[in-house]
């Protein structure tokens, strides 16, 4: 599975707009689209970043 689409299909598992992702990203509602429709080659430091705000880790079940 691509980067993009494991973005996108954890956002929604969560429930959460772009602009929450964003929010919890420090990044910006056009940046999170733009990754979400491949348009960003993600970095370590993007990868880890969108890795804790999305609460994925070894155990992807959201924390309460």
């Amino acid at each position: 599975m691509d980067f993009a689409q494991t973005v996108h299909d954890r956002r929604s598992v969560l429930g959460w707009s772009t602009a929450e992702l964003a929010r919890r990203a420090g990044l910006s509602e056009e940046e999170v689209e733009a990754i979400e429709e491949s348009g960003v080659e993600p970095t370590p430091e993007l990868v880890e970043r969108l890795a804790t705000a999305l609460e994925a880790g070894p155990d992807p079940a959201p924390r309460r």
